[in-house]
């Protein structure tokens, strides 16, 4: 029997590939003749240089840049040269994370890291580049990764404007001339939102809380993003403010989008490089999983990406959760339920997902284990 094992992390808890490989150990303790296949994933936030490494002839690489909050950071980054073209692989939260900040600073956290790792990339001979967005600590609409790359932005007064998104209220037009052209293969950002840049549902209406901002802030971070992307278009950098993704990482999706950059699903493109569409027609079960599995899973993220895929392939499958909040068929595991309480889950998350490894490989038998019925996931 050949199971493949493909969650995503547990935010905060553990790594994609420690849930894999805690998983499979409980599966190998039940059934250990069973052949399992580990290919941890992501949506092009945390945990997607770690997903991509594993494939293919992927190497490590380090670039100190400029950190969210204007220290240093060490941020690393993946270069494969074993095709025709060399590609690179780039994480936002490496060199402009919110993990990275010691004090969370809506106005003055910014993407310049971001641009320093990409133009890092483009002078190692990368061919194109991939992006993911996610976990960032700015909403400065990518201002400072594309100055990175050498835009210019001034205020009124023809004066540089500062970083964060206290530099974009006072943006008045910017200088595209010494800005770094595109790789000859593209670059392409790779989101798990459809978020805009602006507007209610935008990046700093959504996402500013997380990042520090009180309700009081939303509104002027709103307008900063507007007079940015207002500045980008008058100077021929064209981009679709309500384009889905444009709001990604704090409207770097955005900045990114102005650049020339196209937009993908993260979990879509995970996928694709680590060969998880070729190995599922050869599995006879998928587990996937996440800290919290309920609706919102089946609204563009990871593991409804996946248990979709899966369905569509005829594989059945099988979703590991810190928590189970949706209504569900027998396709489920909690984590929370195991262990008694989310406290006890989340105190030693291993011991808990190995004992979910094991009951999961007494449970299954062939055509015994289906698609989750969520609600609204059919």
């Amino acid at each position: 029997m050949r199971i493949l094992v493909a969650p995503d992390s547990f935010k905060g808890t553990a790594a994609a590939i420690e849930v894999a490989e805690a998983l499979a150990a409980g599966w190998k303790a039940v059934r250990g003749n069973d052949d399992i296949v580990l290919l941890p994933q992501a949506d092009g936030g945390e945990g997607t240089l770690s997903a991509v490494a594993a494939s293919a002839s992927w190497q490590w690489h380090q670039t100190v840049v400029d950190g969210p909050d204007g220290g240093t950071v060490s941020a690393r980054w993946l270069l494969d040269c074993g095709g025709r073209h060399p590609r690179a692989v780039v994480e936002l939260a490496e060199s402009s994370g919110i993990a990275l900040m010691s004090r969370l600073d809506p106005w003055r956290a910014d993407s310049r890291g971001l641009g320093q790792v990409i133009g890092a990339a483009l002078r190692a001979g990368a061919w194109s580049v991939q992006v993911g967005l996610g976990g960032s600590a700015s909403t400065d609409g990518g201002a400072g990764a594309l100055m990175a790359l050498g835009l210019k932005a001034f205020d009124s007064h023809g004066h540089p404007i500062g970083a964060g998104a206290s530099g974009l209220r006072d943006v008045d037009r910017v200088e595209v001339d010494g800005l770094t052209q595109l790789p000859p293969g593209g670059v392409e950002i790779l989101v798990d939102t459809a978020a805009p840049l602006t507007g209610p549902h935008g990046a700093a209406a959504v996402f500013g809380p997380q990042k520090g901002a009180v309700p009081s802030d939303i509104a002027l971070l709103d307008e900063g993003l507007l007079r940015w992307s207002r500045a980008l278009r008058a100077a021929g950098l064209h981009a679709d403010p309500a384009f889905p993704g444009a709001g990604a990482a704090g409207g770097a999706g955005f900045g990114l989008l102005a650049w020339g950059a196209a937009v993908a699903s993260g979990s879509e493109r995970i996928a694709t490089i680590t060969g998880l569409y070729d190995h599922l027609p050869h599995t006879d079960l998928l587990i996937t999983g996440e800290g919290r599995f309920d609706g919102t899973s089946w609204t563009g993220k990871l593991v409804g990406h996946l248990l979709t895929a899966a369905d569509r392939a005829g594989v059945p499958a099988l979703v590991v959760a810190g928590q189970v909040t949706a209504e569900a068929d027998g396709s489920t595991l909690s984590l929370t339920e195991l262990a008694g309480s989310a406290d006890a889950a989340m105190t030693d998350p291993r011991r808990w997902l190995r004992a979910a490894g094991s009951v999961a490989a007494r449970r299954f038998e062939p055509g015994s284990v289906t698609r989750a019925a969520v609600a609204g996931g059919q």
